[in-house]
């Protein structure tokens, strides 16, 4: 048993069905870009793995300051707006 439980016949039909599918040209490329994807996959892993091994001195987390108080709105004669200031009337 090789791969995961698949046999040499098994890994020869898929290997004939993607040839069927994409082609000979297309198959370096797809391996090429999969060789990629597996590399990269691999490389955010073991940084991943590093950060939770070994904590970064220069990370400091700190929970975000508490919001501040709102300011009242004035209507700009120094008087605070009222809720009925903005309730349309009937008149206009």
């Amino acid at each position: 048993m090789g791969l995961g439980g698949f046999g040499m016949g098994e890994m020869i039909f898929i290997f004939l069905i993607v040839l069927l599918l994409f082609g000979a040209k297309r198959l370096p490329e797809i391996g090429s870009s999969l060789g990629k994807g597996i590399r990269e996959f691999k490389s955010s892993v073991r940084e991943i793995e590093h950060e939770l091994k070994v904590p970064n001195d220069k990370q400091i987390h700190r929970t975000s300051p508490p919001p501040e108080p709102a300011v009242a709105a004035n209507k700009g004669d120094g008087e605070p707006r009222k809720l009925s200031d903005n309730v349309p009337t009937a008149d206009g």
